[in-house]
């Protein structure tokens, strides 16, 4: 099933980036993609939730650069029988309700702060400006070539208690945090 999962996440990645090449997929649609099935491949824990029936929220700290696109691309879906909203967060205070936080680049100045706000157990912290992995995020959307490419920081996803698929592994460059970054 995980393998069939990481199949899917490839091939759909790959039909974005062809259809970006046809029809002028956005970065951020695409970005909005990654974003979705990212998600599929991870496994929160339990106290990361309010409740079993409690929706997978995804917080946009920042200027919000997917504009509708994140929006639409997690309308009327559900992951693991949770339903999907994304919200808009003034600050990290506010990001205790999230499963995902994408900090937006326009917060790249307060990135030490903000990740050191964020260090909740089960938030998942996504950005896509350089170094952010590096600096204490989990994830990190890299362009390259006209392609997306993932950098996970896997030390500070296990001191979150958040599981990665070895399979989205596989798919990504892992890296450590800098000197002085935690």
């Amino acid at each position: 099933m995980a393998v069939l999962r990481t199949v899917q996440f490839v091939a759909m990645l790959n039909v974005a980036l062809l259809a970006g090449a046809q029809q002028q997929v956005g970065e951020y649609q695409l970005k909005a993609a990654f974003l979705y099935n990212l998600a599929k491949f991870v496994e929160w824990p339990s106290q990361s939730f309010r409740s079993p029936t409690s929706p997978m929220v995804i917080c946009v700290l920042g200027r919000n650069p997917f504009g509708s696109a994140l929006t639409d691309t997690v309308e009327g879906k559900n992951l693991g029988g949770r339903t999907l909203a994304v919200l808009p967060i003034p600050d990290s205070q506010n990001a205790s309700h999230c499963q995902i936080v994408f900090v937006s680049s326009s917060e790249q100045k307060r990135f030490p702060s903000i990740l050191r706000d964020l260090k909740l157990i089960g938030v998942l912290t996504v950005g896509d400006t350089e170094g952010f992995a590096s600096q204490g995020g989990v994830v990190n959307f890299k362009l390259e070539e006209g392609m997306v490419r993932l950098e996970i920081n896997l030390d500070v996803a296990k001191e979150k208690n958040i599981r990665i698929s070895s399979k989205l592994l596989s798919l990504a460059q892992i890296v450590k945090c800098s000197e002085g970054a935690r």
